[in-house]
């Protein structure tokens, strides 16, 4: 048991010894300093920007009458952290979530206090 334990913190360090950088390393030119081009940013679908200005509105809608839920509110943020990055997909998701939960709250609302 004794040489395992040995074999293995051996192991260890001549592992981590391999991670030790060396020096820094230097560019061999100008370019090497330059940042390569930023990737173009993926665009929305305009089935999704759709979606998202529908569920915009319907959660406007919805505060302006009192009747907003909160998880209908939290998957508009998401929906537009969505389209900030570009996920077309992510951003129908969440934003047919919104819309749906907003206009259940609107329904809710025209329901009677008590039975």
């Amino acid at each position: 048991m004794r040489h395992i334990l040995i074999s293995i913190i051996t192991s260890s360090f001549l592992l981590l010894g391999g991670c030790q950088s060396g020096g820094t390393a230097k560019p061999d030119s100008v370019a090497a300093i330059t940042p390569a081009a930023e990737p173009a940013k993926p665009t929305l679908s305009e089935e999704a920007r759709q979606a998202l200005a529908k569920a915009e509105a319907d959660i406007k809608e919805a505060k302006n009458q009192k009747a907003l839920w909160t998880t209908a509110e939290a998957a508009l943020k998401k929906a537009q952290q969505a389209a900030a990055q570009g996920d077309s997909a992510a951003t129908l998701k969440f934003s047919r979530t919104a819309s749906e939960q907003a206009r259940l709250g609107l329904t809710q609302k025209t329901y009677p206090l008590t039975k």
